[in-house]
C-alpha cells in the first residue's frame, strides 16, 4: 500500500459483494469508492486522473481509461491472460473452443489500448504452476472463482471430484497453470 495516497484518490467496484468490503478498507484512508456497472462511459471527467490502476478487471474499456487519464498519464494493471487454470476448467467443462482459450490475450490487449490512443511502455506476461494437493482445495477454489466452472456445485460435480480425488491421492498434485500480464500504457502529452 501506498504510505500516502495522493488527495484525489477514488476506486471504482462493480462487484456487490466487494463495495462495502473496498469502502471499509478505501476510505480511512481517503479514499472515495464509487460503486460501477462496469461499462462504459466510467463516472469522471475527461483528463481526471494521473494515473489509473486496475487488477484483474473483467472488462478494460481503453477508449474509457484513455478520457479519464491527464495528457502524460500512465494506466498500469495486472491482467488475467489467456487460458488461466485451463487444466482445471477442461477437466469439468471438457476442451474449450479456440476463441475461449485466446480470449485476454496480452498482444490483443496492447492492440486496443494502442487504437484508444495509449502508448505501450511495457507488457509482461507469465504462466505460473499452481497446484491443488487435495480435492479441498479445487472445491473451495471453484466456489471462490465462480466464473471458472459457472454453476459448479459439489452435488453435480460428484463423479469428477471423486475420481480427481483418487489421482491426486494416486498420482500427487492437480497442476494448472494461472496466466498474468502487466501492461503500462501511457497517454500522449
Amino acid at each position: 500500500a501506498a504510505p500516502v495516497l495522493p488527495p484525489l484518490t477514488v476506486a471504482t467496484e462493480s462487484w456487490p459483494p466487494n463495495i462495502a468490503r473496498a469502502t471499509a478498507r478505501l476510505h480511512p484512508l481517503g479514499a472515495v469508492v464509487v460503486a460501477d456497472a462496469d461499462e462504459p462511459p466510467l463516472p469522471f471527467g475527461d483528463a481526471a486522473f494521473d494515473l489509473v490502476v486496475s487488477r484483474h478487471p473483467v472488462t478494460t474499456w481503453w477508449e474509457e481509461i484513455a478520457r479519464v487519464l491527464a495528457p502524460g498519464g500512465t494506466y498500469f494493471s495486472q491482467q488475467v491472460g489467456p487460458a488461466s487454470v485451463f487444466e482445471l476448467v477442461e477437466y469439468f467443462l471438457g476442451p474449450q473452443p479456440p476463441r475461449v482459450r485466446r480470449a485476454r490475450d496480452p498482444e490483443d490487449a496492447r492492440a486496443a489500448a494502442q487504437a484508444a490512443g495509449l502508448d505501450v511502455v511495457a507488457l509482461r506476461a507469465e504462466r505460473l504452476r499452481t497446484e491443488f494437493h487435495d480435492i479441498g482445495a479445487v472445491v473451495y477454489f471453484l466456489r471462490k472463482v465462480i466464473w471458472m466452472v459457472p454453476g459448479f456445485t459439489v452435488e453435480q460435480y460428484r463423479p469428477r471430484l471423486a475420481a480427481l480425488h483418487r489421482r491426486i491421492e494416486e498420482d500427487g498434485p492437480f497442476v494448472a497453470h494461472t496466466a498474468r500480464f502487466l501492461i503500462e500504457a501511457r497517454k500522449p502529452l
